[in-house]
């Protein structure tokens, strides 16, 4: 299949090790390609987005309504992404916005108040319900105590299921389902998969939607998200290490020019 030859041959030239997964969730016969799904990568700022699944659960099992208000405390606060470090102790916000923050800013203080708030248990049993099989949770964003050694840590082929559950509706319930890829589809950090597609206001291409979550840290970088576009749908998982931001970063929107020209062959 030519996708499944161009997204080898970006892969063949990229640096550093990836594990990609692109599956076409919107027909039954719909192509599926693998590049070392099972391996273990640190799971960065990805990790976020089954601890949004892990709120919404909890939600759904009635411990609390998204509408409800958290207050942010000092201790709450954390650095690195996002801007609620840098806000008043005090401040009140309901979780739903807590989890909109922690999506398109990756905004690690409020993550870290979602998971005081559903705790380690729901996280770990979401992970499972989603078919995340070889991923696992196990510290907050940017605390690092004396007893956990271990880093968060997803592989590509978990991540593809959890995606794969989310955009079919699977999952707890359509309308959650609905609502978790409403927030991701307001994104502000697209330097990854999304940034080699055509501009919107180029009316000659198809128009198209990206919601995704990105992660990075020194020699890591990785995106995961939903290509929408021509009345199809692909999950794409790009997961690195041992690479420069600047090379994985080009060689992620290699990956999502190359589902998205393919996509639209029948348009």
């Amino acid at each position: 299949m030519e996708l499944e030859k161009r997204l080898s041959v970006i892969l063949g030239q990229a640096d550093g090790t990836w594990g990609v997964v692109v599956e076409e969730l919107s027909s039954a016969q719909g192509m599926r390609f693998e590049h070392v799904p099972d391996e273990l990568f640190i799971a960065e700022s990805v990790i976020k987005v089954p601890i949004m699944a892990a709120v919404f659960a909890a939600s759904e099992q009635g411990h609390f309504r998204l509408e409800d208000q958290l207050a942010l405390r000092q201790e709450d606060l954390v650095g690195g992404s996002g801007v609620l470090y840098a806000l008043s102790p005090g401040l009140k916000l309901t979780i739903r916005d807590l989890v909109t923050l922690m999506i398109i800013q990756s905004d690690n203080t409020a993550t870290n108040m979602l998971i005081d708030l559903v705790g380690k248990a729901q996280i770990d049993q979401t992970m499972i319900d989603l078919g995340m099989r070889r991923s696992y949770y196990s510290r907050k964003l940017m605390i690092y105590p004396l007893d956990v050694t271990d880093n968060n840590m997803i592989t590509a082929g978990d991540i593809a299921s959890m995606l794969g559950q989310i955009t079919t509706g699977s999952y707890l319930s359509l309308r959650a389902c609905k609502e978790m890829i409403a927030i991701m589809k307001k994104q502000q950090v697209r330097n990854g998969l999304p940034s080699q597609l055509p501009s919107q206001e180029e009316t000659i291409h198809p128009a198209w939607e990206l919601p995704c979550k990105s992660g990075w840290d020194t020699g890591r970088q990785h995106d995961v998200g939903l290509l929408y576009t021509n009345n199809r749908c692909f999950s794409i998982t790009a997961l690195s290490k041992d690479v420069t931001s600047q090379s994985a970063l080009h060689t992620l929107g290699l990956l999502g020019r190359a589902v998205y020209d393919y996509a639209i062959v029948r348009y």
